[in-house]
């Protein structure tokens, strides 16, 4: 029978969960913000939609990991 695997309680800020929040949340609420703003801009090949998506998404994606940081740190 194979050993026991270890668990083990960081102290501090659990950045795996920050990770995975971050993830959740971006693409939540951050795919539909770029879909809405999408609609407006004219994006006639797929590098011009790629371009589009990244730009906006970059700062959806800052901005939700440092609210998941945030909370994270505040539970602590």
């Amino acid at each position: 029978m194979p050993e026991r695997v270890e668990t083990t309680t960081p102290d501090g800020v659990d950045y795996g969960w920050v990770m995975q929040m971050t993830f959740v949340t971006t693409i939540l609420v951050g795919a539909p913000i770029i879909a809405l703003l999408s609609i407006g801009a004219d994006l006639p090949t797929w590098g011009d939609r790629a371009e589009f998506a990244i730009r906006l998404g970059a700062p959806i994606w800052i901005v939700a990991a440092l609210v998941m940081f945030a909370v994270e740190k505040r539970r602590q």
